[in-house]
């Protein structure tokens, strides 16, 4: 570790984390020192944002020590961290849409007048500071589902910054914020920081890494990599140390013999419905073969998933561009419009999006081409059964029948019940959000050979992953999304971790 003369306010020491399945961080240290910006850095998955879960009180559960102030700590929750001086702005927003700015900013805190009651004038009054303070003109008594991302963004960092934090944590706090609105921020932070502040900040951006941090520590795979002051290292070598790790553990991939191009897409465009005049996605083209493996890599928000979703017909009439199936045009508006087409999905989140949980491996392996195991309007439950079975076995999905139900498999098993029923529908393209996330190594390269295998079989995949060796290990091409573009594309014999990453940064010159 890095020494300094500064302050700690804040270590973690030794700290390990477990979840099922996945060491999410094995022996790491951190320090936060008192008015300096520390950066943490690393790929998707690294750990970061576990890590500050761990130090913010949202996981109490863990291996190793916190000192706050040079004195050992554990926080029973996120209230109890903020009492004693940790918030933290998370990158997923934890806001109640149906409260207004004001509620929100102050709910579980609100001020109280001498009646014991809830003082609405003074939390208008405090709440009109703070906008202030972010430049923010907006009434306080405005509900937060009628804010744009990046403004419901601005009231999250409101809401941290009431609560005066000795130590503030900043997870993607720009992911949704314009130049003019992360301008402010900026400033802010300038400004917590004269005041002895200690901000933790996370970000991909490494202009914004050069422009904020004093220290910069690294994670990779979660475990710690190095730290030291951001004068002492450059954009490359952060680079260098966020991927430097031998690709192991993966399948050998096949090299299967492209056939017609069964997927064009040219000129797509994903209209922001939140912001007029605005785009998600704006005009990506590619072409995926039959026998070949696309993969799709981006950091968050880069647009991965929703690239998938408006191919899968989820976005209607926003959606503008050209798509072509095996050479004809096509136009899909709703989903049916898209496997009716050979198109078929597998998303991000099996558990929400993929499965019914509460429902059999039989019940949910028939569920997307239920038509086919009707007899005279009447489900065949003999017919379900015996084609639910072959498809178990096909797959080798682990369980003790086809009765079983789908939340008490390992997230492996429920993949391939996923994959099982997809593939009922025959498709000729599938289209894999983040197909092995939450499953173990040996899960994982059972998926990468039932998709090398589907390749063999003449299917064209599309793959999005955020782990950088599993996208090099199963693509025979990528491209690469940033902020909702097209920002790089590589032929298997010019795949590099570095280049692919460099790709993916946002502003990397």
């Amino acid at each position: 570790m890095y020494k300094s003369d500064s302050e700690i306010l804040l270590e973690a020491r030794h700290i390990s984390k477990q979840f099922p399945g996945v060491l999410a961080l094995d022996d790491v240290g951190f320090k936060v020192y008192a008015g300096k910006v520390n950066a943490i850095v690393g790929e998707n998955g690294a750990g970061k944002s576990t890590l500050m879960n761990i130090l913010s009180g949202v996981y109490s559960d863990y291996q190793g020590e916190v000192l706050l102030c040079g004195r050992p700590v554990s926080f029973s929750g996120t209230a109890d961290a903020q009492r004693q001086g940790i918030a933290m702005i998370h990158q997923e927003l934890n806001l109640v849409p149906y409260l207004n700015i004001a509620q929100n900013i102050f709910l579980g805190r609100e001020p109280l007048n001498a009646l014991g009651l809830i003082d609405f004038p003074k939390m208008k009054r405090d709440t009109v500071d703070l906008l202030e303070r972010l430049h923010f003109d907006e009434s306080p008594e405005k509900l937060v589902i009628d804010l744009r991302p990046g403004q419901q963004q601005i009231v999250e960092i409101a809401k941290a910054l009431s609560l005066h934090a000795k130590v503030l944590i900043m997870d993607e706090p720009t992911s949704s914020l314009s130049e003019k609105e992360a301008g402010i921020l900026f400033r802010l932070i300038r400004e917590l920081t004269e005041n002895g502040v200690g901000v933790v900040y996370i970000t991909h951006k490494m202009d914004e890494i050069r422009l904020l941090a004093d220290y910069v520590t690294v994670l990779r795979d979660g475990c710690f990599i190095e730290a030291c002051p951001i004068q002492q290292t450059s954009v490359d070598e952060l680079v260098r140390k966020m991927v430097g790790r031998e690709r192991k553990d993966f399948f050998i991939k096949k090299q299967h013999r492209p056939g017609e191009c069964m997927l064009a897409v040219k000129d797509l465009c994903l209209k922001d419905p939140l912001r007029e005049g605005k785009y998600r996605l704006k005009d990506i083209s590619f072409e995926v073969y039959a026998g070949q493996v696309l993969g799709i890599y981006g950091l968050m928000g880069a647009g991965r998933t929703e690239l998938m979703e408006a191919l899968f017909g989820l976005y209607g009439k926003q959606v503008e561009g050209r798509v072509f199936v095996k050479g004809r045009q096509v136009k899909f508006n709703n989903t049916n419009a898209a496997v009716a087409e050979g198109l078929a999905l597998i998303p991000e989140d099996r558990k929400t999006g993929g499965l019914v949980l509460d429902m059999s491996i039989e019940q949910n392996t028939t569920l997307a081409s239920l038509k086919n195991f009707l007899k005279h309007g009447l489900l065949s439950f003999k017919k379900e059964r015996a084609t639910a079975e072959e498809m178990r076995s096909k797959l080798e999905i682990k369980s003790y029948s086809g009765l079983q139900l789908a939340s008490q498999l390992s997230g492996g098993n429920q993949q391939k019940v996923v994959l099982s029923k997809w593939l009922l529908t025959k498709p000729g393209i599938v289209l894999l959000d983040e197909p092995t996330r939450g499953i173990d190594i040996h899960s994982k390269n059972e998926i990468y050979k039932l998709m090398d295998d589907l390749a063999g079989q003449g299917m064209a995949l599309v793959v999005v992953s955020s782990e950088l060796p599993e996208i090099m290990a199963v693509s025979d091409k990528i491209i690469c999304l940033c902020e909702g573009r097209l920002s790089g594309r590589f032929e298997r014999d010019e795949f590099s971790e570095e280049a692919l990453l460099k790709a993916a940064l946002p502003d990397k010159a």
